[in-house]
């Protein structure tokens, strides 16, 4: 069976050079799905529907970007139970909020017994520091960046990584970047290592950063 990668908003592109791979972009809207359908081609489909991801086949992996944006809080556990209850046994959603261009989005990686990880990623020459990707985060998240939360805590502490690391500075953002993720992992279990902080990326497991209970 091929790979099958569904992505939240019929978006023109994509398909990946993957020749296995299949596409499925998925919208609410009828009418965004009707101006999307000339883009459509080999791998690459739309389809007009929302959570219950219409599809034949349980998908590998779900994208779901800027969609819970307009939900409460409360509402996000249901709708993350929902998409992973879609899954391929050894699939993974990743949902998360990013900017217009994509130069930051925080994701969390869910698997179908739920959530595992917290992801961080930024264009480096855009960031001043990196509590700026706070306006990123995921709607279970966004509301709990407030003293006391273990998210404000670890922007907190990435953005004292940050300044500790300003020497770096003048080899440029990427290493700086580093050595402050670097820094960060002694006290916060970060999961993926230099390959992935080169990027402008740094991936925390999300027992550490899951809310408290209000």
């Amino acid at each position: 069976m091929p790979n099958h990668y569904v992505r939240g908003g019929a978006v023109p592109g994509g398909g990946g050079g993957e020749p296995r791979t299949r596409v499925a972009g998925i919208e609410i809207d009828p009418e965004r799905v009707a101006a999307a359908l000339p883009y459509e081609r080999e791998g690459l489909t739309f389809v007009h529907g929302g959570f219950e991801i219409p599809l034949d086949v349980r998908p590998l992996l779900i994208r779901a970007a800027n969609v819970l944006r307009q939900y409460d809080e409360e509402q996000v556990a249901e709708v993350w139970a929902r998409l992973c209850s879609r899954l391929a046994p050894d699939g993974l959603l990743v949902e998360g909020t990013c900017d217009e261009i994509g130069r930051r989005h925080v994701w969390v990686a869910l698997g179908p017994e739920g959530p595992r990880t917290v992801t961080f990623a930024t264009r480096l020459g855009s960031l001043e520091r990196p509590s700026d990707l706070a306006e990123r985060l995921p709607k279970a998240l966004i509301h709990r960046n407030v003293p006391g939360e273990p998210v404000h805590a670890f922007l907190r502490d990435f953005d004292r990584s940050w300044a500790a690391a300003s020497p770096y500075a003048s080899l440029g953002a990427r290493q700086r970047w580093i050595a402050a993720v670097r820094a960060l992992a002694a006290d916060w279990p970060v999961t993926d290592g230099v390959r992935r902080w080169r990027q402008g990326e740094v991936t925390v497991a999300w027992d550490a950063l899951r809310p408290g209970e209000r």
